[in-house]
């Protein structure tokens, strides 16, 4: 079962959700290793990328072996989100637009972006018909979330809206922003959306941490495919199990902890490459606890990581903790588990649903990426 977004094929339809501080060119050609799908960069903002922000001109680097370039993008004023996309597809030869309708961070709702936009259904109907059209060829596809909160739902009219203005997919993350990433996704969500709208594939995400779960959620939602984010932190052996679900074929062995020491050693080499050393040791730190999940590795070596600055040191430490000789792991839930949290949001952002004017102050995302 291959997924197809315009020109794209993807398959397994498998696609590697945007995580801020995740998806850099290193952690892509990681899990590209293990299997097909479509993976896709961490989220950098429109005003940032339009206004030739270093950092965020860092973030859409791409490795030399990404055949099929994807970027997501978050904004929120129309002008601004067609001038980044034409920047993405003509300078930095893009192939897949992802817009970013579904960030619950506080720093972004407030100022009317990601999951709080959909709020705005014109505004929001704008954005991705600029986007739409800046793209030419190149498909837009648009992630979202179940709404601001439970009394505010927007997804069924957001997919509509993005549907009617050209969008080539649309992702629904099945919780609200309200929730952030606590309580159980709501799958039923998932199948009223694709129940809805029916010209272009629906994707959903949420509790996705094996492959079973996965198939299952297409099983029981009818939806085209996945988007996978927490469920391959320190697992991006989760592709190579992806892959053999949907090929029909028997799941690869689970690794012991001398084999997930290994797969750590190439994801911290590779980020050195990206980030070069001092920056890359530390961006390693939250990756290692995600890697030793489940593994009975004791206080005393964890307890090191903060001490490691350089990857001979880490080699070092990571040799000590291969010869602990534990079996594999049972899988267990990685990431971010915070919420629920109040979503903030731009002065009588819901007084105003009808505005279709960009928030004032939107500036202020020229700043990082």
């Amino acid at each position: 079962m291959a997924l197809t977004i315009g020109p794209l094929r993807v398959d397994p339809p498998v696609v590697l959700a945007p995580m801020a501080g995740v998806t850099n060119a290193a952690f892509r050609s990681l899990c590209r290793s293990y299997g097909g799908g479509l993976f896709v960069s961490e989220m950098i903002m429109a005003r940032a990328l339009v206004e030739d922000n270093a950092r965020t001109r860092r973030m859409v680097a791409f490795g030399a072996d990404e055949d099929v370039r994807s970027v997501q993008l978050c904004g929120v004023d129309p002008a601004v989100v067609a001038a980044a996309v034409r920047i993405l597809v003509g300078d930095l030869e893009v192939d897949h637009v992802d817009l970013n309708f579904g960030c619950p961070a506080g720093k972004v709702t407030r100022k009317g972006g990601g999951a709080a936009l959909p709020a705005h259904p014109r505004l929001f109907g704008s954005v991705v018909s600029a986007a739409v059209r800046a793209a030419g060829p190149v498909p837009v596809t648009v992630k979202m979330r179940l709404g601001l909160d439970d009394g505010h739902p927007t997804a069924i009219e957001a997919g509509l809206a993005a549907e009617a203005a050209g969008a080539a997919a649309v992702t629904l993350h099945a919780r609200t922003a309200e929730q952030l990433y606590a309580g159980r996704a709501d799958w039923s969500a998932i199948t009223r959306l694709k129940e809805a709208v029916t010209s272009i594939p629906v994707l959903g995400n949420g509790d996705l941490w094996e492959a079973a779960d996965a198939t299952r959620m297409t099983d029981e939602t009818g939806c085209d495919g996945v988007v996978v984010g927490r469920g391959c932190l320190g697992r991006p052996w989760l592709f190579a199990e992806l892959s053999a679900a949907w090929a029909g074929e028997p799941a690869p062995v689970q690794p012991d902890l001398a084999a997930v020491v290994a797969v750590m050693g190439r994801h911290a080499s590779g980020l050195v490459e990206v980030l070069g050393e001092a920056r890359a040791m530390l961006d390693f730190r939250k990756h290692i606890g995600w890697y030793l999940a489940g593994f009975p590795v004791g206080r005393a070596l964890r307890s090191r990581v903060g001490e490691i600055v350089a990857l001979d040191q880490l080699a070092g430490w990571l040799a000590e903790v291969a010869a602990l000789g534990l079996p594999a792991a049972v899988v267990v839930p990685r990431g971010p588990v915070n919420g629920p949290r109040r979503v903030p949001l731009p002065d009588r952002w819901l007084e105003t649903v009808d505005d279709p004017a960009p928030p004032s102050g939107v500036e202020a995302f020229a700043s990082g990426g």
